[in-house]
């Protein structure tokens, strides 16, 4: 007899979820969408030039395309806004490891590099010591998949 009845708490663990409504069951937009997010995290992208990257203020932004980036100081935005091609980050502002992968990842704005006066941001401690092995192919690489992006 009990054997009859153990199948009750699924029957009613099923039922359960098919009546919760669907909404509830979405996964919630994470807060800053790629869409709404600044660019490089907020960082300030002319700070990584001066070699002491520095978080950006929302009293200081600039819009180029579709990105939003923010600065430390109004000095910073109007160089920016002069030459936004020289402080732009590379690959989109996504990560050159990945890039040089062929995929796409947001990145650390702490893990950077400066190469040939063009700015590089990985996604973690791994992918920039990987990225770090051989900086020349993992560039052409990314430039390759890159190309393939716009």
């Amino acid at each position: 007899m009990k054997v009859r009845y153990m199948h009750r708490p699924l029957v009613f663990a099923i039922a359960l979820a098919l009546s919760v409504p669907a909404p509830l069951l979405a996964v919630p937009a994470w807060p800053g969408t790629e869409a709404e997010a600044p660019a490089i995290g907020g960082w300030d992208p002319v700070s990584y030039f001066t070699g002491t990257p520095a978080p950006g203020d929302t009293a200081f932004t600039a819009t180029i395309g579709t990105a939003s980036f923010r600065f430390a100081s109004a000095a910073n935005r109007d160089a920016f806004i002069a030459d936004p091609a020289r402080y732009t980050p590379q690959f989109g502002g996504h990560c050159a490891w990945a890039a040089s992968q062929g995929r796409l990842a947001t990145p650390d704005p702490r893990l950077w590099k400066i190469v040939d006066a063009k700015l590089y941001l990985n996604c973690s401690d791994e992918a920039e010591k990987k990225w770090l092995a051989d900086v020349p192919g993992n560039i052409a690489k990314g430039n390759a998949f890159w190309a393939t992006q716009q």
